[in-house]
């Protein structure tokens, strides 16, 4: 399973909001490059950017940031957060992101989605964060009807790389993973899903690989390695290709 860092940029920074809320910012660092490289350095093979400004306005505010740390890395990065157009969407795969995560307009245009994952094969990645078991959009902001699962079961087939799943009431709170919500997302379709949001320690991690087989791929980690709560090199150990349990060994959830 992929362990894939997060940096949430807000102005330029690096921080993390409690449960999606605009107004609990904790600011981590002032220099996203410096902190990409870091984990870069402890062996990350993937990092995972959000673009809270462009995720609450639509706007690129933190454009010049993205680049620098495409042009900085060797790993692959990938990046949410108010692409909400063709345009957009291209426009972040030119500058050298890996993938594109598309979140509101999952929702809004679905048919977008399709037209990007067709045109770019394994860079389209849609991102589906729930509170209560349905969809919320416009940088969390706004509520729809749409359960989480039936829009994860909508998009199989369309050539979507992967799901991003979060549950917003454990995201940014250390509190552990939400399983049964993973583990119905992961049912829902056959598109791999990455876990987002809650985890706290390593404990935490080594309870996602129960959800393995079903076809949960990667976890993307926050608050937790800012907080020296996960060392990522060893949480790499007990999770990565060199883990230290086997998934099937684990009951699943």
């Amino acid at each position: 399973m992929q362990i894939i860092p997060a940096i949430d940029l807000l102005d330029g920074q690096c921080v993390r909001l409690h449960q999606g809320d605009y107004d609990q910012v904790t600011r981590f660092s002032g220099d996203p490059v410096a902190q990409a490289l870091a984990w870069q350095r402890q062996g990350a093979e993937r990092l995972h950017l959000v673009d809270l400004d462009g995720a609450r306005s639509g706007e690129p505010v933190n454009d010049a940031v993205v680049r620098a740390i495409v042009a900085a890395l060797a790993i692959p990065v990938q990046l949410g957060g108010g692409v909400r157009s063709l345009e957009r969407a291209e426009a972040l795969l030119a500058i050298g992101l890996d993938r594109v995560i598309l979140g509101t307009v999952a929702i809004e245009q679905p048919a977008l989605v399709r037209d990007l994952a067709a045109r770019h094969p394994g860079r389209i990645v849609v991102g589906i964060d729930a509170r209560n078991g349905r969809v919320a959009t416009r940088g969390w902001l706004e509520a729809s009807d749409v359960e989480a699962e039936d829009l994860a079961a909508s998009f199989e087939g369309s050539g979507v790389a992967a799901l991003i799943t979060t549950d917003i009431a454990t995201d940014g709170t250390l509190a552990g993973p939400n399983l049964p919500f993973l583990r119905r997302m992961a049912q829902a379709s056959s598109i791999p899903v990455i876990a987002s949001g809650g985890i706290g320690d390593l404990t935490d991690l080594l309870s996602l690989l129960s959800l393995a087989p079903l076809g949960v791929e990667g976890v993307i980690v926050g608050r937790a390695l800012y907080d020296g709560r996960v060392d990522l090199a060893e949480a790499l150990q007990a999770i990565g290709p060199a883990r230290l349990q086997d998934p099937d060994s684990l009951p699943i959830c």
